[in-house]
């Protein structure tokens, strides 16, 4: 028989033991599906760190991806911290891009300064109401927000590709179906080869450590995450906690859509995302819900998703053998993190019959 327990005693220095051997095991049985596929490990496994840091220009990919991570996993550290799942960040982000988009193609006549700034503004309140909406139902109604905000994406998904086939279609564009790109007044600028959303990548995190760690709205975000009756019996209003957090979840969000839209791809489409949202839920958790290392995880994770992409073209590996060799490290990664948090207790026999008899007796 087996039993979970949840585990409180662990040490820091035990749990990165525990992190370094599932790192390790993952390695090893990606190794080992690597030469069964006719590969060289060793060779395979330089060549992806090769391909995410090995170059200025790799360099600067890496960080590219690690930005929107960044930002969205902050945003949903928000949520989670507050126990409430959002699952919901990839639609936020379209959404954000949507309304920061609008901006961009509707003021272009504004100074570039202004414009960008009013981009990032319309970006955050698109991603901040599509957020608000499951959080008004889960206060109001008591719904699921695990489902909610997952179905509110393909509702975003589906709407900007709406807007793509449909109204905002480039009739430039000789029939294909596109948005037109942003002016260059709507573009973020560059430095050091990266678009400025690294640097508010690092203000965010900023911002949300002190939010989470020194305010008193972060410490009552917190309290209903540990406990609804110890905020209820604290005087706290739920309902604006909740409301609140998940306003500046999407917002964070959304202002990743803008980011993306104005950043990178210079329009709006449906591949926005790039499954940066699914991504940031992983980025979020392994962080242990702390903005520090929601950079150290969100950038190992860029490093991963760079090098798997550069060993399919530099070594000829089929795509789906490069997503399995990223989805056995996660695999691993996660697990440890079930390990961390319990510990599997086998029940021996003699025990099990002794339990047994003396339920017996008592009857």
């Amino acid at each position: 028989m087996l039993k979970l327990t949840k585990r409180n005693d662990l040490s820091k220095r035990q749990i990165l033991k525990v992190r370094i051997t599932a790192i390790a095991l993952a390695i090893a049985l990606s190794g080992l599906f690597i030469a069964i596929l006719g590969y060289n490990p060793f060779k395979v496994f330089m060549s992806m760190i090769f391909g995410a840091v090995g170059t200025k220009m790799r360099i600067e990919q890496t960080i590219t991806i690690t930005i929107p991570l960044v930002i969205t996993s902050l945003g949903i550290l928000v949520a989670f911290k507050m126990k409430f799942w959002n699952i919901g960040g990839e639609g936020q982000i379209l959404m954000g891009g949507f309304v920061a988009s609008y901006a961009a193609l509707n003021f272009a006549f504004l100074p570039k300064p202004i414009l960008l700034l009013v981009m990032a503004v319309f970006g955050m309140i698109g991603g901040g109401i599509w957020a608000f909406i499951p959080a008004f139902f889960k206060m109001r109604f008591g719904t699921n927000e695990t489902i909610f905000t997952l179905m509110m994406n393909y509702i975003a998904l589906k709407w900007v590709t709406y807007l793509q086939f449909g109204p905002w279609r480039d009739p430039n564009a000789l029939g294909f179906p596109k948005i037109p790109l942003f002016s260059s007044n709507a573009t973020l600028p560059k430095l050091f080869g990266v678009h400025i959303g690294w640097i508010i990548a690092l203000v965010m995190t900023a911002v949300i450590f002190v939010f989470m760690n020194h305010t008193k709205k972060g410490y009552e975000v917190a309290v209903v995450g540990e406990s609804v009756d110890t905020a209820k019996y604290a005087g706290m209003n739920i309902k604006t906690i909740v409301i609140f957090a998940m306003l500046m979840s999407g917002g964070l969000c959304g202002l990743t859509g803008m980011l993306q839209a104005s950043g990178v791809e210079r329009t709006l489409s449906v591949t926005l995302t790039g499954g940066y949202g699914f991504t940031a839920i992983i980025t979020t958790w392994l962080s242990g819900l702390s903005a520090p290392f929601i950079l150290l995880t969100s950038f190992a994770f860029a490093v991963l998703i760079q090098g798997g992409n550069f060993i399919q073209t530099a070594l000829q590996i089929p795509q789906s053998a490069a997503d399995m060799i990223q989805g056995m490290i996660l695999f691993f990664i996660l697990g440890s993190e079930f390990f961390i948090q319990y510990r599997i207790q086998i029940n021996k026999k003699t025990q099990v019959t002794e339990d047994r008899n003396q339920m017996n007796n008592g009857q």
